[in-house]
């Protein structure tokens, strides 16, 4: 099952504590990265592309010329921050620029759990959807678990600003990991999520984006599997993300344990002809663990200058874990190259798992 209980004992007690300012750290950065983009262009790079705690990516193309990368809440130097993003002009070289959302929302002042961010941008204004546990949860009996919720900004960098209520709420973990996706074939705005140990779902937003279509409802789309067997990553699913592919709709997800003592994850696949299903899932997983890599998942796909597609997804180091340390807790940033054979996504080179040494590097933009 997805660590529910880890994550938040390793951020209890985290809430009352500041956060980096986007606006801070802002100048430094593009200095930084105007002199990067001066030098050669990366001809190879080799995993992790940000090795630091960055879980759940989603990576994006801005209109700026950068690409930027959104993750749930972190500590990096030991500051607490709700949702983390960073940038890079190609893929490979990042900075980090602090907090996306650095002004909790009004629903969610007392408590420190904010996941999975996937950002959309529309005309200039991007739209951000996350998870979040609501202060409701913290009063004896409420019974609520994380919501479902949207922010705002004009930068991608943010600073976002979240809407005065949250999309939906539910029990446990049912409502997280929320990916939006423009249906060019009926002009839909969709939002995919799940699981909490139930299924893959998609409801059509509404023409603003900030709340669900009147009259609309969910559709279930993948089940996760309960059977007890070794190769089995579908007893929890979660981590939706859909392209469309030569007239296939192709819905990423991962599944079954992302970390910890027990960490068991896996990127797997499903494709329709269309975007609200069915779809028929893919026995065996698009990327697994390897001797070097544990773990990996929760991923995002973005595309280069040159029109190819990476997978940008998060993993764990093999081997002890750093003293102190809860284990299997920190999930870097990797980054490897997709294609689609005989009507099926596969990562490549090193036969559908993490790459472990030098690879040809994306294309990057110029900003």
């Amino acid at each position: 099952m997805r660590f529910l209980l880890l994550r938040l004992l390793v951020f209890a007690g985290m809430s009352g504590a500041g956060s980096w300012p986007v606006a801070s750290v802002w100048a430094q950065s593009t200095a930084q990265e105007k002199s990067a983009t001066v030098k050669a262009a990366a001809v190879t790079y080799t995993n992790p592309v940000w090795d630091a705690d960055f879980p759940d990516p989603t990576v994006i193309h801005a209109r700026d010329g950068y690409y930027y990368a959104y993750g749930t809440q972190g500590a990096p130097n030991g500051q607490p921050l709700n949702l983390q993003v960073a940038r890079s002009a190609d893929l490979v070289h990042w900075t980090h620029l602090g907090d996306a959302l650095p002004v909790k929302p009004a629903w969610a002042r007392t408590t420190y759990s904010f996941w999975a961010p996937h950002v959309s941008e529309v005309g200039g204004k991007y739209y951000m959807y996350f998870s979040a546990k609501p202060d409701a949860e913290t009063s004896p009996g409420a019974g609520a678990g994380l919501c479902l919720a949207v922010a705002t900004a004009t930068s991608p960098a943010g600073p976002f600003t979240a809407t005065a209520a949250p999309l939906q709420c539910g029990p446990g973990f049912v409502n997280i990991d929320p990916m939006e996706f423009d249906d060019p074939a009926t002009g839909q705005h969709l939002l995919y999520w799940g699981s909490g140990f139930g299924a893959l779902k998609v409801r059509e937003l509404a023409p603003d984006r900030l709340g669900f279509a009147p009259g609309s409802q969910a559709t279930e789309l993948v089940f996760p599997d309960p059977a007890d067997r070794p190769d089995n990553y579908r007893r929890l699913v979660e981590g939706s993300w859909v392209v469309r592919h030569h007239g296939w709709y192709y819905l990423f997800f991962s599944g079954d344990n992302c970390c910890g003592d027990r960490a068991h994850y896996a990127v797997l696949v499903a494709r329709s002809r269309a975007a609200t299903g069915p779809f028929e899932v893919q026995a065996a997983p698009v990327l697994a663990r390897n001797a070097q890599w544990l773990a990996p998942g929760h991923n995002s796909v973005v595309t280069d200058a040159a029109g190819q597609d990476w997978m940008a997804y998060h993993a764990l180091h093999a081997g002890p874990q750093p003293a102190g340390t809860p284990p299997n807790t920190g999930r870097v940033l990797l980054l490897d190259r997709l294609e689609y054979v005989d009507g099926w996504p596969r990562v490549v080179p090193n036969h559908g798992t993490p790459s472990v040494g030098p690879e040809p590097a994306p294309v990057g933009r110029r900003p």
